[in-house]
């Protein structure tokens, strides 16, 4: 594959991405210095003017992901350089990274993973015909058939692949259904995170710098309207937005000189866009670090001459904005009237039915797992099930599973219609966002909820726990429901303004950007750092439109068709004492209720530290199973991957105990198991007993439990507690019946009476001798007659054939056999004591 590349990316096709890169950075790099500066003066004016808004009536965590992991288990990856599949451990850390480890041993000790994917920018795609659809776009004039087979077989039926327009691909599987959910949900909310994680608003300078640079930028290259590829860290933007225009170059270059057939096409023309995604990346990294080190420097010194003078500034600036007002306003309000506010009803309804659909279902998911705590406070649950719960409901809103139903509602929003004319490239943008902002509710909702539920628990105690749970939560509910409200009610507004903003700049530039440069020299020079004609357009732009869309959120709010709030509504600064909460660190319930840990939060240990991270979503593993794939894979068995069962682990458990108990296991141990040592101290008979080939069907493999005494040949009563049935192939006589324990002992009985009485026989034989050889010699002898002769068989109590018995298979004149038509009882008291016991209730140990 390196040839390949090699030949298509020479040496002086390289020098020329590696100059286009640098042409890009630098152009971005000029507005990017520029518009830093304007940054610092919004920042500072807003700092010392003060800003309004509505007060959040839920309180913020700061730091929600300190010491959790997010996921982990066993996925099985396609290696591209030998075309087969291996089994992979998968942790994913509060970073969202995706970190894969050759084996979980390999990641319990600290290991460095063997590939670290960071998902900003890439789609979680859960079947091979969503890849396939983008895979057959890839290359120009080249249309797939219908059907077409990807150049990858998927080792299962549940396929897990990160797509990414320009990057490296990554391809799972896993083998049941229940793990392609929950795997699939993870890797979705690791892209989301990445997506939406490189730019914190708390950077009141540098994330605004880098937003409007890039949008400016695009601008200039002729791109309005929202952006799909602002994704991740800066840099990751950054490369994304050099491959915009680079990207395409290059395919139309070298996708008619790739040779062999469709499949090796593509594949050869995604290891070359990887290539040169790589390189792109790693200067833009460069180049950025040093672009914003330039800048930082300079900050000190703006940031002094800005408080000095802020007031000529502004003055200066309301200056230049009403000379820009009365150039533009009237073009703009015109157009307004014809193309934009007959549509904005129509945007705003599409956003605001699945988003409030979304929120809602935040709303329901919380409310129905304060249900379940209350429940167990009701079914006597005690402390430790309470901080169990408490645990889970603490990261509700970072459990990718729990949280899926929300994700899906906002999913289904639609611009179909709208997207062509306000040049709207993908609604993903506004998907995310909400997505995003019903997790920071639920985390809100919780983390509120937690701080209520403690304060009132160590101010009233653990009585009526049920009531006190209603409180907190009626009290986080309309709170959320208030908070819902204008975060809806802002997104909405933010969303329209994304659509309509661009648009308009589109329509206007071309007849209002020959006029701006006049106005710069209304603009002092020690302030023309600060003011920027094209930034002032922008504002009277936006100042156009932005009361059409307040009002159209304000009459929705009216209509309340979506549970929003009125403007006329405010709480601000309703409860001030819980605000004071926020500033008490987190609840450890855990550690408070001396619960253990919960399900769903699996600890792991963090690498490179001393400290125990708990787990968000529970794993799909068995303690201690290890699958036996651990090099490259066929295609391997369903069978081979456990279940998230408690059940399946008893199961496990319970056999292998079974198999200890009828001596499966070849290889020496300890007598570790109860049944090794029980064999240890009770006496094992052995009795082997013929059964035909008609009544082997009915004989079973098995130990059942009894009880009864049994005499050794010592005289010595023993308790008999197990017999254990083994069947032999070899071909035996037939018994009449051997189902039962009880039979088992009849059938002892018989066969140890036989045996006996051949000994007692021999011996009458022997006795009749001796008495016939006495008579002859002194004929004073009178012959008796044996009782045998008469009565059959004597019956003493039967004694079973043990171990230590004499080699030459005799035994003592005095163990005479039972009689052949009746059972006698046998004694099964300590010590001698009289109970008695029916001999067919006696059972024996056969091993």
């Amino acid at each position: 594959m390196g040839d390949v590349v090699s030949s298509h990316l020479d040496e002086g096709r390289r020098e020329m991405i590696t100059a286009r890169t640098r042409d890009a950075m630098k152009e971005f790099g000029d507005v990017y210095e520029q518009q830093y500066a304007v940054a610092l003066f919004n920042s500072v004016r807003y700092e010392i003017e003060g800003g309004g808004g509505t007060q959040s009536q839920l309180l913020h965590r700061k730091d929600p992901l300190a010491g959790r992991s997010i996921f982990s288990g066993n996925l099985f990856q396609y290696l591209e350089e030998n075309r087969k599949w291996r089994n992979r451990f998968v942790s994913v850390p509060n970073s969202y990274n995706i970190n894969l480890y050759e084996s979980k041993t390999a990641h319990d000790r600290g290991l460095h993973p063997k590939v670290t994917i960071n998902c900003a920018g890439y789609k979680a795609l859960a079947s091979m015909e969503e890849y396939m659809e983008l895979i057959n776009n890839s290359l120009p004039g080249i249309k797939a058939k219908v059907g077409n087979h990807p150049f990858i077989k998927c080792a299962t039926q549940f396929p897990l692949i990160l797509w990414h327009p320009y990057a490296h691909h990554h391809y799972f599987c896993v083998m049941t259904e229940k793990e392609h959910k929950k795997w699939h949900a993870v890797l979705q909310d690791c892209v989301r995170h990445s997506n939406n994680a490189g730019l914190s608003e708390d950077c009141t300078v540098q994330t605004p710098a880098f937003t409007d640079s890039v949008r400016l930028h695009r601008q200039a290259k002729g791109h309005y309207g929202t952006w799909d590829m602002m994704c991740g860290e800066p840099p990751q933007i950054l490369a994304n937005l050099v491959m915009e225009t680079l990207h395409p170059e290059l395919r139309n270059v070298i996708g008619p000189r790739l040779k062999g057939k469709l499949q090796q096409r593509q594949r050869n023309w995604m290891l070359i866009s990887d290539a040169v995604y790589k390189q792109v990346l790693s200067q833009t990294t460069g180049q950025y670090e040093a672009l914003v080190e330039a800048c930082e420097a300079q900050k000190s010194p703006l940031d002094a001459r800005l408080r000095t003078d802020m007031d000529q500034i502004i003055t200066s600036k309301e200056h230049v904005n009403s000379k820009i007002r009365a150039l533009v306003l009237p073009k703009a309000e015109q157009l307004l009237r014809t193309s934009v506010q007959p549509y904005i009803s129509s945007i705003l309804e599409a956003l605001m039915e699945p988003t409030s659909r979304g929120f809602s279902e935040v709303r329901d998911v919380f409310f129905r797992e304060l249900v379940e705590i209350s429940k167990n406070s009701i079914n006597g649950g005690g402390k430790d099930k309470l901080g169990e719960h408490m645990e889970r409901l603490s990261m509700l809103a970072f459990h990718p599973v729990k949280m899926q139903s929300c994700y899906e509602k906002v999913e289904e929003l639609n611009l179909e219609g709208l997207q062509q004319r306000f040049d709207v490239s993908n609604p993903s943008v506004f998907i995310s966002r909400a997505q995003i902002l019903m997790r920071e509710q639920m985390d809100n909702a919780v983390y509120t909820f937690e701080q209520l539920l403690n304060q009132s628990l160590e101010a009233q105690g653990e009585e009526n726990m049920v009531k006190t749970i209603q409180r907190c939560q009626d009290r986080v509910l309309k709170k959320y429901d208030y908070d819902s409200s204008t975060v809806r009610k802002k997104f909405f507004r933010e969303a329209l303004l994304q659509i309509i903003i661009p648009y308009m700049l589109q329509q206007l530039s071309p007849s209002c950007s020959p006029e701006l440069p006049r106005f710069k020299e209304l603009i002092f020079e020690d302030f023309s750092r600060f003011l920027l004609v094209e930034n002032m357009f922008e504002e009277v732009v936006l100042q156009s439109v932005t009361k059409d869309i307040m009002m159209a959120v304000k009459e929705a709010a009216v209509q309340r068709r979506h549970n929003l709030y009125r403007d006329s509504i405010i709480l601000t600064n309703s409860d001030p004492n819980l605000h004071l909460l926020g500033e008490t660190p987190g609840v450890d319930w855990a550690a408070k209720f001396g619960g253990e840990e919960p399900d769903g939060s699996v600890e792991a240990e963090e690498r490179g530290s001393g400290r125990r991270r708990k787990q968000v979503v529970s794993m799909i593993q068995l303690d201690g199973f290890t699958l036996p794939y651990e090099s490259c894979l066929e295609v391997p068995g369903v069978e081979l991957i456990p279940e998230e069962d408690a059940e399946a682990c008893k199961e496990e458990d319970q056999e292998d105990e079974e198999e200890e108990e009828l001596g499966l296991h070849e290889d020496p141990k300890s007598p570790d198991s109860v049944n090794e040592i029980r064999d240890l101290i009770n006496p094992v008979v052995e009795v082997v007993l013929p059964v035909t080939e008609e009544g082997k069907s009915d004989v079973t493999n098995g130990t059942e439990q009894t009880g009864g005494t049994i005499v050794m040949e010592d005289g010595v009563q023993e308790e008999v507690t197990h017999v254990t049935t083994v069947v032999d192939d070899r071909p035996r006589k037939s018994l009449r019946d051997k189902t039962s324990p009880q039979t088992i002992l009849k059938q002892l009985v018989g066969s140890k009476k036989q045996e006996v009485d051949k000994e007692e026989a021999a011996i009458k034989n022997a006795i009749e001798e001796i008495e016939i050889a006495v008579r002859e010699d002194d004929g004073e002898r009178v012959a008796e007659e044996p009782a045998a002769e008469s009565d059959g068989e004597s019956s003493p109590p039967p004694v079973p054939h043990s171990r230590s018995r004499d080699d030459s298979g005799f035994q003592s004149p005095t163990n005479e056999g039972p009689d052949d038509g009746e059972l006698q009882p046998i004694t099964n008291g300590l010590n001698g004591a009289d109970k008695v016991v029916d001999p067919a209730e006696v059972e024996v140990i056969l091993a």
